[in-house]
């Protein structure tokens, strides 16, 4: 088990609204620990545990409500 740190942009937030709604859904991910999604910097930072998920799964967690992070 090791905490991870996770930084990306994030394409196509129109409000903070957008920025509250990525927070919210990723840190219901089993394994996420901290979220802080930023509307005006338009990106977000992630702390997990890559031992319970990863990457790839917070990412299609943000693509599956329509933005884009990368």
């Amino acid at each position: 088990m090791a905490i991870q740190k996770l930084h990306m942009d994030i394409e196509g937030m129109h409000c903070g609204a957008c920025a509250t709604g990525i927070q919210m859904v990723t840190e219901g991910v089993d394994g996420v620990s901290k979220v802080f999604v930023s509307y005006d910097a338009k990106n977000g930072d992630w702390e997990y545990d890559d031992a319970k998920t990863s990457k790839e799964k917070i990412v299609k967690e943000i693509e599956a409500l329509g933005y884009k992070a990368k």
